[in-house]
């Protein structure tokens, strides 16, 4: 019989670093390719991997970045926009925050350079067309979103964006939210690069906007569950799963559900 045991560790990715870049003009993505060169991000330890919708959109984001999630063979894999350069901080930088994210929660698993970390309050350190050498809050911070320009995610905590979104707009929010739920966190730190766009907001902008909220309103529905030896309700209100777990409550809604099947 043959059989092959799972280890502990990292040992299985072959490379530190993925690079992935969803690419509409490779004038655009060379000059960022060479930027994260010159940056310490070498070929003999860096992959870099491209969606290709230079001719047409073959791919959407949330559909191009679970096919980087699922293929990358990097310890980290970073997701950026195709017109970023590293202007500013280096591999070293970076991977200082790393160490220091490492000893400060060993569960973080996505980490930006710009994101939001409660209602109305943002961490930015970033410079664009709109600003230079902005750097907004205190780092790193443990933030709920992160701006799509730069995602840096931990290859081990086996994240992925939603199957039943599509878009340009909003996976780094989804990305944040699943890890959430899978127990994991997120962070901005104080990583700091040129943009070379300010992004847009439009009316595909609100359309992912609503698919996202609809998206979760159906998943995070509160709910009875029924396994095969017990029943209990989910929710994320405290007075309800308090009530309706209650045992006798559970047999009485038992006995009525069997009655209306």
């Amino acid at each position: 019989m043959k059989i092959k045991k799972i280890e502990l560790g990292d040992s299985r990715w072959n490379k530190r670093y993925s690079i992935c870049t969803l690419v509409s003009n490779f004038e655009q993505y060379e000059k960022m390719y060479d930027s994260f060169v010159k940056s310490g991000f070498i070929d003999e330890d860096t992959e870099y991997l491209v969606a290709d919708n230079s001719v047409k959109n073959n791919f959407d984001a949330f559909a191009a970045y679970n096919q980087f999630l699922n293929s990358a063979c990097g310890k980290y894999i970073i997701l950026c926009h195709q017109d970023i350069l590293l202007d500013f901080d280096n591999r070293s930088a970076l991977e200082t925050h790393l160490s220091e994210l490492d000893e400060i929660d060993p569960l973080w698993a996505v980490v930006g350079n710009a994101g939001s970390s409660s209602f109305g309050r943002n961490v930015i350190r970033i410079t664009d067309p709109s600003i230079q050498n902005l750097r907004f809050g205190s780092f790193p911070s443990r933030v709920f979103s992160v701006d799509e320009n730069f995602i840096l995610v931990k290859n081990s905590a086996n994240l992925s964006v939603s199957h039943d979104l599509c878009g340009f707009h909003l996976y780094g929010t989804d990305l944040c939210l699943i890890a959430d739920i899978l127990g994991r966190s997120c962070y901005v730190v104080d990583f700091h690069l040129r943009h070379l766009s300010a992004g847009t907001v439009d009316e595909r902008f609100y359309n992912v906007r609503d698919n996202l909220v609809r998206k979760y309103m159906r998943a995070l529905r509160p709910r009875f569950m029924q396994t095969m030896i017990d029943r209990f309700f989910l929710s994320g209100s405290s007075f309800l799963n308090l009530c309706l777990n209650h045992k006798r409550l559970l047999v009485l809604i038992k006995s009525v559900v069997k009655r209306f099947n």
